[in-house]
């Protein structure tokens, strides 16, 4: 069965993004301890003439992890296949992928906690021995043919690092988590980025964009092109502090990284359930969102910075929450957890 429809040679982003992307390890800002281990990774196999073993990405989105897997790619001198774990929903679907690789190359899977049980099952002989058994035919006729594979290797994201078995967890062979970025490197990436898209930024209206990306490469070079934008209408082409901030405050983006919604979430936390415990389900409703959206794209930054905080009842306001609603925080109130 054909596997074309499923096989990118690009990552599934926006050509912004894709044209951002740095190829090269020494150009990846950020996440330094990852980097390293994987650099010493392709310098091994290359001296051993061998096959790099399966790597595991996790992490929030937008740190980096399809941009890894695509310099783990150009180090080794592979092609990169990708897919996403969506997309695979049988296993000829997946024997189709496998079976175009030639040795040495990568097969990314983006969400890869997102696999079936049953493709898991058929991914496991082709981890661990490069081969994958095919059943042709059915009823009393069917029979199993086995294929060898080229030796290749599996690089996997997910965003949800919990959901994937143990099983297939304990098949990669290196397992790396990348975090949040600090100011300073997130300001390094976006200067190069500026340089990339041809707009002029002095290093201060890099950081103001870098302070307000909650810690996200991909948020910062997404506000990044407004600031442009902006830069381009009212700033004659430049960007330095005041057009950063004034085109970020008017994105409804304030010093601290709070879009609208985040300041919606305290706010319901405080003034609507007396600053909790509260559930997610209820502060969604309040909030007016979704509670998948609430508790996978805005409360791991609330948590991180000290907002919030999740309890076995709910969630709870910490006083540095009352502080950015400029209200004195009760006495009740759980202290910041950052001082």
């Amino acid at each position: 069965m054909s596997a074309e429809p499923i096989i990118s040679a690009e990552a599934p982003d926006t050509p912004f993004d894709i044209s951002l992307r740095p190829p090269l390890f020494e150009e990846f800002s950020g996440q330094e301890k990852t980097v390293e281990r994987l650099q010493l990774m392709v310098e091994a196999a290359k001296m051993r003439d061998d096959v790099l073993q399966h790597i595991l990405l996790s992490g929030p989105p937008g740190l980096g992890k399809t941009t890894l897997a695509y310099i783990i790619g150009n180090a080794v001198g592979a092609e990169v296949r990708t897919t996403s774990g969506p997309m695979v929903e049988k296993a000829g679907d997946l024997a189709g992928l496998l079976t175009n690789l030639q040795r040495g190359d990568v097969l990314f899977i983006d969400e890869i906690h997102r696999l079936g049980p049953a493709i898991e099952e058929y991914l496991y002989p082709a981890m661990e021995d490069f081969k994958v058994d095919i059943l042709i035919d059915q009823g009393p006729s069917a029979r199993s043919v086995q294929l060898h594979l080229a030796k290749f290797t599996l690089v996997g994201a997910t965003t949800r690092s919990g959901m994937i078995s143990a099983p297939l967890r304990s098949r990669f062979g290196m397992n790396c988590r990348l975090d949040y970025y600090d100011a300073a490197n997130l300001a390094k990436i976006v200067t190069r980025s500026a340089g990339l898209i041809g707009i002029e930024i002095d290093q201060a209206g890099a950081l103001e964009i870098a302070r307000r990306s909650r810690g996200t490469p991909r948020i910062a070079n997404n506000y990044l092109r407004w600031v442009r934008d902006y830069a381009q209408v009212r700033a004659a082409g430049r960007i330095d502090q005041p057009i950063a901030a004034a085109a970020l405050t008017m994105l409804d983006v304030d010093e601290d990284g709070f879009d609208e919604m985040d300041k919606r979430i305290i706010e319901s936390l405080i003034l609507k359930f007396d600053g909790g415990p509260a559930g997610v389900n209820a502060i969604a409703v309040a909030a007016g969102e979704e509670p998948g959206t609430l508790e996978e794209v805005h409360e791991p930054y609330l948590i991180m910075q000290g907002y919030i905080k999740r309890t076995p009842q709910g969630r709870v306001a910490l006083t540095r929450a009352y502080r950015k609603l400029g209200l004195d925080a009760p006495k009740k109130a759980q202290p910041d957890l950052l001082e």
